[in-house]
């Protein structure tokens, strides 16, 4: 499987491209190397509508998750049922050739309700769906050109067979998958331990290392975490192996597929934990899913997925015994202490140091290195209002503050500028203005990556935008959107350009506040009316808040 396939690379080149995404790539992998089996290929139509509805393919194999692969309209309109495509990645090479067997519009609703049970896009599987992913499906059997590329940790990259052989060249035969997109800690530890125990088995640490949850630790601090992990254990009871697998965050049905792919990858048990791969609450504050559904799916198709269910209770820790046990066993009255995900997340935004009884010295420390405290990180405040709100100014001014401050490197990515020297032959359309924003939020990621803080002040009127320059700089610091709320009234007050006059006569096409819509921001950080208000005072509003959130 990982030779090259060179005649069919030669033949690709005559046929249309398609360049995969990110999700793409990862689900393209798991079919080529059987990690998807039955799969052989992204989803027919039919086998869609089957998987949505019964959890099964056509041909009645349980499966829980529709792979599909997702193109844009202009895609689908230059192909046609038989023809054959070329799946490539990012940097051109060819990974495989699809015949293509259906092109459909689907009703990503429907699946978002039937496989996610919810539309509410604060959950990350329904978010990428609805706002992330291409309108337009395609499906058909896939031959293979190559294997994605990795050149990070590929001696400890498998495929379903090269980690069978291994467990074969080490004699294990009982095998216990943990599925993991998170560092291991002191429970997690005791918890797979009392299971190989009590199983007489081996254990296979299998972390995600494609897409997980947003705002999870990213993959090379988890990996340096488990390394450190595994010797906590004896010699030759557990093994680390990576898995490219896009998450969904799909709670029963993603723990019902995780079970089928550890089958795939020789596993004879996985470890299914409390809401496995659940994404959390809703916007209301309530989970997603029950904290036993997963184990619930995974019991009811016991009989069929040929892989043993080891169930995972939460762990706490008793300090009195100095032991883990689980939380529904511990008497009443017994002190217990437990830091949850917000809690650690707290420990290092604020430099505290996490308690040794939670995790070991060695995996506090990759991880404060990973998310130093808040006044540590680079750091993008996003102002947003309409042309005359105040945007410049208060953003100039928050400029002069943070210099007085002096802690990091400050860059101004005013609207003005950046269409002067980064934007400058983009036109006024929505398709351009979305670029011209787009394109902010790119090097202002790149700053904040780097430990500085980047101010921006475009007028950035889609709210599409704004999220997905909020979800790019999230991942790498800080994010603060600052809507200057100015009326419109005000802002034609004060319209020195003459702009609202040109736009009320018609003259100057699409503009924001009159001939083209602003959506106002959802939840933002930061609030600020310019009215009657000297900007001195708004700036140490804006500046305060800053400070108050822990930044400066």
């Amino acid at each position: 499987m990982n030779k090259v396939n060179d005649k069919l690379k030669q033949a690709s080149i005559n046929y249309p491209s398609w360049v995969l995404t990110d999700r793409q790539i990862y689900d393209l992998e798991m079919i080529l190397n059987r990690g998807f089996y039955p799969l052989s290929g992204f989803l027919s139509k039919e086998d869609y509508e089957s998987v949505i509805h019964k959890l099964r393919l056509k041909d009645g194999s349980l499966w829980p998750i529709p792979i599909n692969l997702d193109i844009t309209n202009e895609f689908s309109e230059s192909i046609s049922k038989g023809d054959k495509i070329t799946l490539k990645d990012k940097e051109g090479f060819s990974l495989a050739v699809m015949e293509v067997q259906d092109i459909w519009e689907p009703d990503k609703m429907k699946e978002a309700e039937l496989v996610f049970g919810t539309i509410d896009d604060s959950h990350p599987g329904v978010d990428f769906l609805l706002n992330n992913s291409n309108p337009i499906y395609i499906g058909g059997e896939l031959e293979y050109i190559d294997l994605p590329h990795h050149y990070d940790y590929q001696h400890i990259r498998h495929t379903p067979k090269t980690l069978k052989d291994k467990f074969s060249e080490m004699g294990w035969g009982n095998i216990v998958a943990f599925q993991t997109r998170n560092p291991l800690h002191r429970a997690h530890v005791e918890m797979t331990l009392n299971s190989i125990k009590d199983l007489n088995a081996k254990l296979l640490v299998h972390p995600v290392v494609g897409m997980t949850k947003p705002g999870d630790v990213d993959h090379y601090t988890r990996v340096r975490c488990y390394e450190h992990v595994l010797k906590k254990y004896p010699e030759n009871t557990a093994l680390l192996s990576l898995i490219p697998l896009a998450m969904r965050m799909g709670g029963p049905r993603e723990a019902l597929w995780h079970a089928i792919i550890r089958k795939n990858y020789g596993c004879t048990h996985i470890i299914i934990g409390r809401d496995h791969a659940g994404p959390g609450n809703d916007k209301n504050g309530n989970p997603f899913y029950g904290p036993y559904e997963a184990q619930e799916i995974i019991e009811k198709y016991k009989g069929e997925i040929g892989i043993q269910m080891v169930p995972f209770k939460f762990l706490v820790y008793l300090p009195e015994q100095d032991i883990y046990k689980p939380i529904d066993e511990v008497p009443d009255g017994v002190e217990y202490k437990t830091v949850s995900g917000s809690e650690l997340r707290d420990y290092l935004d604020k430099g505290m140091n996490i308690p040794d009884w939670f995790t070991y010295k060695e995996v506090a420390e990759e991880l404060q290195r990973s998310r130093p405290k808040k006044t540590e990180r680079g750091l993008t405040v996003f102002f947003t209002g309409l042309s005359g709100s105040g945007k410049s100014t208060l953003a100039n001014g928050l400029l002069v503050k943070l210099l007085e401050n002096g802690n990091r490197p400050v860059t101004l990515l005013d609207g003005d500028i950046v269409r002067t020297h980064l934007s400058s032959e983009l036109g006024f359309s929505k398709e351009h203005r979305s670029l011209n924003v787009t394109r902010i939020g790119y090097v202002a990621s790149e700053i904040t990556k780097n430990k500085g803080i980047a101010i921006c002040a475009p007028i950035a009127p889609y709210q599409k935008d704004r999220r997905s320059n909020r979800k790019l700089i999230s991942k790498l610091g800080g994010y603060i959107e600052v809507y200057v709320s100015t009326s419109l009234e005000k802002c034609e007050e004060r319209d020195a350009k003459g702009l609202y006059k040109l736009a009320r006569e018609g003259i100057v096409k699409e503009f924001t506040g009159i001939s083209d819509p602003y959506e106002v921001p959802v939840n933002p950080e930061i609030v600020i009316d310019s009215s009657g208000i000297a900007p001195e005072k708004l700036v140490d509003q804006i500046y305060n808040k800053i400070k108050e959130l822990g930044y400066i």
